[in-house]
């Protein structure tokens, strides 16, 4: 198994980029990823002022994917995720979305104890999951910061990227070039406060192609359901697109009217927020795989 070093790191993703590693389709492979911090913020007495913010949100790679052309899918398993022994959590003055409230800075370590991130008295079960993993844009999309969601992925801090789940990227440049970080040992839907439990850690993945199927969103699919993860500069925009693209999946893969398809979607799709703190917001739309298997789905791309 190859191991992608937390050296090799990107701090946006490009149209054209050079590759630290190649692996073949069906390959597995590990990748070790540093803090959103860079490892810069390690105590709760440091100033933020230290930090240098040109190296924030770094992820791991880019590994070119052998064959992968674009109008491919690039099929990524999440086989497990293993996290350091300590994060931080972080509100900073003027950021989240209540940075009308948010007047004061506060880094908060939260060690990793028994499968529990620790925040006080209190101890919340870990659910790690990685926030960054995304491919090369199109040229027409053009570069896109780390800390940026967009149609390559990125920074979508989606709850459901976790161990299990398997996300799926439209390939627009060849080779797909994968790059991934930001791992969070526990985060809610919205990271509301700008920041989960931000924390280090390995990442263990199966890469594979779906040749000739292309999407407009990636998807992110769970034991339960196919998601649409969707990006907007408002909220409103996020979840329009989401929307669309959930009602136009059924359409298609149950070969029924779009009248019929959005009545479904109203009645069997949930609409979930990813995160509403960056430039761009993130949603996703689900859609339950007894209604419309993953397979099926893809057959309609």
């Amino acid at each position: 198994m190859k191991t992608i070093r937390n050296t090799d790191v990107i701090f946006s993703f490009k149209p054209k980029m050079d590759p630290i590693e190649r692996v073949k389709p069906g390959e597995v492979l590990k990748f070790v990823t540093n803090d959103c911090f860079y490892g810069q913020l390690t105590s709760e007495m440091q100033s933020l002022e230290e930090l240098d913010y040109s190296k924030v949100n770094p992820a791991t790679g880019p590994v070119y994917i052998e064959g992968a052309e674009d109008g491919d899918l690039l099929k990524v398993k999440i086989l497990s995720i293993q996290i350091d022994s300590a994060g931080m959590g972080l509100t900073m003055a003027g950021q989240g979305i209540l940075s009308h409230n948010a007047d004061n800075t506060l880094p908060k370590v939260l060690p990793i104890e028994n499968g529990h991130c620790l925040f006080n008295d209190i101890a919340i079960p870990i659910d790690p999951m990685i926030g960054v993993i995304g491919v090369a844009p199109s040229d027409e999309d053009g570069e896109c910061p780390t800390a940026v969601p967009w149609k390559h992925g990125g920074n979508m801090d989606t709850s459901d990227i976790r161990e299990g789940s398997t996300l799926y990227f439209p390939v627009k440049q060849e080779g797909a070039l994968l790059a991934l970080g930001d791992l969070h040992a526990v985060m809610g839907d919205g990271e509301v406060c700008f920041a989960g439990c931000e924390i280090a850690g390995e990442v263990i993945l199966q890469v594979d192609l779906i040749k000739n199927a292309t999407a407009t969103w990636p998807l992110v699919e769970t034991h339960e359901a196919t998601m649409i993860i969707a990006s907007g500069n408002t909220l409103e925009e996020a979840t329009i697109e989401a929307t669309e693209q959930a009602v136009g999946y059924l359409n298609r893969g149950l070969d029924i009217s779009w009248e019929e398809a959005y009545i479904l979607a109203s009645l069997i799709m949930d609409l979930k927020f990813s995160q509403v703190v960056n430039s761009e917001k993130t949603v996703r739309s689900a859609i339950p795989k007894y209604i419309l298997p993953t397979e099926t789905l893809l057959k309609t791309l």
